[in-house]
């Protein structure tokens, strides 16, 4: 084992029964086993919906107790003895897509979701239980990607640094989700992407994710203030249509933009079950056009069948985002490709909280879910 000093104890933010109130707890510390890594957390993202995971409202399995927590950044403490190239003090980020090693489709979310199968449930239960709400996580170590902080955070002025601050760079949690999506469907440089809902916060991140890779957007949205916002990004590859609900107003403005799209990419939540937009965003495809659905529907959506089949229209299921994706998505950032600066306007780190204002943190997540928000707990 390679160590930094690791206190015996630390602090972390639990919840001892389900949807009952987190509490601060003073735990012993984690230590690093073969295979992990022990890492000081710097800053951990809080998700719009992070109330109503931990109130039980979304009904998501976990087992208690555990320590919450999702994504964050922070500096390698202590790794395992077959660590070979992780170092103490290094600056990572914390990927919360945790996949069972001998099989790669039990897959967790650390401290909130444990999957859909025995396994993934066996993955968070027996072993990756505990999260990031908390001074030192204990982490897989190809879960923990080395950042460049020398890139990432230098001073612009010395030629080499982006001056990025670190809670400006946990905004890579937020991006990573709508580039597996857009990454599965191989998304062209020259193509035309439709994103809807554009206006939320994965949505918004997709349409920041599709330019960089050197795609022309179409974003849907209701919200006239965001759409306003992301047309603003580039005045020749974003165009914006309002969803209206009338399936044949948003077929016609969708092909005011240069005729049928090349792909799809759909992020709804929950709440937009039997919106139009999700049929007329198909039928606006050119042929052979790609669906790249991650949406949180819950219930079944009616798909143009025939449409399909005629124009073969392929439509892919993704959920999350591949280790891969994260290496090309974290390059992209380094080399400014995905600009994150403040002067681009939509990039905002709305508040950082410690653990014990958790609930603060929360209602200001929820409060501010839009494209580029970010809310923060700083242990």
């Amino acid at each position: 084992m390679a160590t930094g000093e690791l206190p015996e104890t630390h602090r972390a933010l639990v919840q001892r029964v389900y949807a009952q109130p987190l509490q601060v707890e003073t735990l012993p510390t984690p230590q690093p086993t073969p295979g992990s890594a022990v890492v000081k957390v710097l800053v951990a993202n809080v998700i719009g919906y992070m109330k109503n995971i931990y109130n039980g409202a979304r009904k998501y399995s976990y087992p208690t107790p555990l320590v919450a927590g999702t994504s964050a950044i922070g500096r390698v403490a202590a790794v395992g003895e077959d660590a070979v190239s992780l170092k103490p003090g290094q600056l990572v980020f914390f990927d919360c897509t945790i996949r069972g090693r001998d099989d790669p489709g039990a897959i967790i979310l650390s401290g909130i979701a444990d999957g859909s199968s025995e396994p993934s449930r066996k993955l968070m239960r027996d072993a990756w239980r505990d999260s990031t709400y908390a001074e030192y996580a204990r982490a897989p170590l190809e879960n923990c990607f080395p950042l460049n902080e020398a890139l990432l955070c230098g001073s612009p002025s010395d030629g080499v640094g982006l001056g990025y601050d670190i809670a400006r760079i946990s905004y890579i949690a937020a991006l990573l989700v709508p580039y597996g999506g857009l990454r599965d469907i191989r998304v062209e440089p020259g193509e035309t992407v439709i994103v809807a809902p554009a206006t939320g916060g994965f949505g918004g991140a997709a349409v920041l994710v599709a330019l960089a890779m050197g795609a022309r957007v179409i974003a849907m949205g209701r919200n006239t203030d965001v759409l306003a916002k992301l047309a603003g990004l580039s005045s020749t590859r974003v165009k914006t249509v309002k969803i209206t609900g009338n399936q044949e107003e948003e077929v016609a403005a969708l092909q005011r933009f240069g005729g049928p799209a090349d792909a799809y990419f759909d992020i709804s939540p929950r709440e937009a079950q039997g919106a139009t937009y999700f049929k007329s965003a198909i039928l606006s495809l050119r042929h052979a056009g790609r669906v790249s659905y991650m949406g949180g529907f819950l219930e079944d959506v009616p798909i143009p069948l025939r449409l399909l089949m005629r124009k073969d229209i392929k439509l892919h299921g993704k959920w999350m985002y591949s280790p891969d994706d994260v290496r090309s998505l974290v390059k992209m950032v380094e080399i400014g490709l995905l600009d994150l600066s403040e002067s681009r306007g939509l990039v905002t780190v709305m508040g950082e909280f410690p653990l014990e204002r958790w609930e603060e943190a929360f209602d200001m997540a929820a409060k501010n879910a839009a494209v580029g928000q970010i809310a923060l707990i700083r242990p």
